[in-house]
């Protein structure tokens, strides 16, 4: 690129980040108005709506601070290795986690519990990117540096550590085709932001590539946080609890599914169902929330676990709509279908490392464009099924052969053993960052 070629592209990106400085400052009442109604709907808390204008709830500790933003449950539960790492490396070390759900908060709160030293760990829900409140917040908190998590690229928010000479890192960086081709209209914005970050971990070769053209200097590490977690925990005496309610049914499992695909899932219990009186199908809607909407798609009452409602013998569903019980679930090794995968949901997928390495025989739908480089690591170890048809003929092929699911899990397992030094890589990174 030729230098006039640069300036102009730095000209754009300034003239495009004052657009959305200025858009955010004018959509700031209505922000306030939305939050109001997102505690109507429980997705916000209300005691910590100042949290979400910059007004922090908490002191900051003294001496050295790392900030971490998660948006949610995933890349929240990814991070915590690099937390755990970056606590023992350096103990006068403190840790400030910010994420944007209420979700994430509590998975956090939970895993947090038995880390060693937990108590250098602080949480604040994020503050909307609006400039005033990005700017109460950074001004507070004054971390030493700020690392954002896969796609958390907020323009006023990387502005605002900019300025004022914080480091920034992107952790796990993810860029998908459909987000590249979204940030067309705004490409030097995006290149604006990308460019300023200090240190840059791509998820993937093809996001490093896409990170690349979009604007990233460099990829300072081609890693997935997501590898460096073991299996998803669980408590003992809720699986021992669990294994009475099912008391040695035949199960399977619909993990993280969303709109659009829970009709097929219905059908496809009815298909095993018919061939199998006995097979109990349990489907974890990805949102806790929606275990009501699931139920509605039924003719049939189903019981929800959120209600306390266990299955009898007769029910051929049980919808699973707790939040945090994902690994609990997972912990019984039956098949499990990833969801977000169907053809008539939106589409993308889920991490299809949670399950495999809990043991689990896989399955997903074709819709799977943000995991692509994870389900190509498990290979055939992985089923791709597309109708309520092809689904039951994988679960029943592995529900008739007592060793069948156990075989499939371990050979999926064998693909996505936790790799600990991604942790401990980045962790090193943030606390050099923070000294510079």
């Amino acid at each position: 690129m030729t230098r006039s070629a640069r300036l102009r592209q730095r000209a754009c990106g300034a003239i495009l980040g004052a657009g959305w400085r200025g858009l955010a400052m004018l959509l700031a009442p209505a922000l306030r108005l939305n939050l109001r109604l997102r505690v109507r709907r429980g997705k916000e808390i209300a005691a910590c709506l100042p949290q979400r204008r910059g007004f922090a709830q908490c002191p900051r500790p003294s001496g050295p601070l790392v900030w971490l933003h998660a948006a949610s449950v995933g890349e929240t539960v990814a991070v915590v290795p690099v937390i755990a790492q970056v606590l023992l490396t350096r103990p006068s070390q403190h840790v400030l986690i910010t994420t944007g759900t209420i979700s994430g908060a509590e998975i956090l709160h939970a895993r947090l519990r038995d880390l060693p030293g937990h108590e250098r760990v602080h949480h604040q829900f994020a503050p909307l990117d609006v400039p005033r409140w990005v700017a109460r917040f950074v001004d507070f908190w004054r971390p030493d540096v700020a690392a954002l998590v896969e796609s958390e690229l907020w323009p006023n928010l990387i502005a605002a550590c900019v300025a004022r000479r914080i480091p920034v890192a992107l952790l796990s960086g993810r860029m998908s085709d459909r987000s590249l081709a979204g940030w067309r209209r705004a490409a030097c914005l995006l290149h604006r932001m990308l460019s300023s970050l200090a240190w840059v971990m791509a998820r993937s070769t093809e996001d490093a590539r896409r990170l690349l053209q979009g604007g990233a200097n460099r990829i300072d590490l081609i890693a997935d946080l997501k590898d460096a977690t073991g299996p998803l925990p669980y408590d003992a005496a809720a699986l021992d609890e669990l294994r009475r309610t099912l008391a040695g049914r035949p199960v399977w499992i619909a993990a993280s599914t969303h709109p659009g695909e829970e009709a097929e899932i219905l059908h496809t219990a009815d298909l095993i169902r018919q061939a199998m009186p006995d097979v109990l199908t349990i489907i974890i809607p990805r949102h806790p929330q929606r275990g009501a909407e699931v139920a509605a798609l039924s003719d049939n009452p189903i019981p929800r676990r959120s209600l306390g409602q266990a299955p009898t013998p007769r029910d051929a569903v049980w919808i699973c709509d707790t939040l945090g019980e994902t690994g609990l679930f997972y912990a019984l090794t039956a098949p499990v279908l990833l969801g977000n995968s169907l053809p008539g949901c939106a589409g993308g997928g889920h991490n299809p490392v949670e399950p495999a390495r809990a043991g689990c025989a896989l399955a997903s739908g074709p819709k799977t464009d943000n995991f692509r480089q994870a389900y190509a690591r498990l290979g055939d170890s992985v089923r791709h099924v597309t109708t309520a048809q092809d689904i039951a003929a994988w679960v029943l092929s592995l529900l008739r052969q007592e060793d069948a699911p156990e075989a499939a899990g371990a050979a999926a397992r064998r693909h996505v053993l936790p790799d600990p030094d991604i942790a401990r890589q980045v962790a090193q990174a943030l606390i050099a960052l923070g000294r510079t």
